[in-house]
């Protein structure tokens, strides 16, 4: 995280988990980011990543895990959809690298 601080990014979580599952899990994993609750998933459908998932045959709704690159005049400047954690960090790094650039 001190990459993107270095950057002059600010890294934000945001789930539909509740402030209180929110905060045990910042606790339990030490992530260093702060974590948003969306409960009622307004953020999630504003950005298009609350959406309908299949798991074991079961179809339901859903988090997408995204990454949004917004830049200091607050425009959208990239997105990752569907999200895995290898190597994220550091393609999101470089793309924020890029934008100061």
């Amino acid at each position: 995280m001190k990459e993107f601080a270095k950057a002059g990014a600010l890294v934000l979580g945001i789930s539909p988990d509740s402030c209180a599952k929110q905060k045990k899990f910042e606790e339990k994993h030490q992530l260093g980011v702060r974590l948003l609750a969306d409960e009622d998933h307004k953020v999630a459908q504003a950005y298009g990543v609350w959406a309908e998932k299949q798991n074991y045959g079961k179809t339901y709704m859903g988090i997408v895990r995204s990454t949004f690159l917004i830049d200091p005049k607050g425009k959208l400047a990239r997105i990752w959809s569907n999200v895995k954690v290898e190597g994220h960090a550091q393609a999101v790094l470089e793309a924020l690298t890029t934008l100061k650039g």
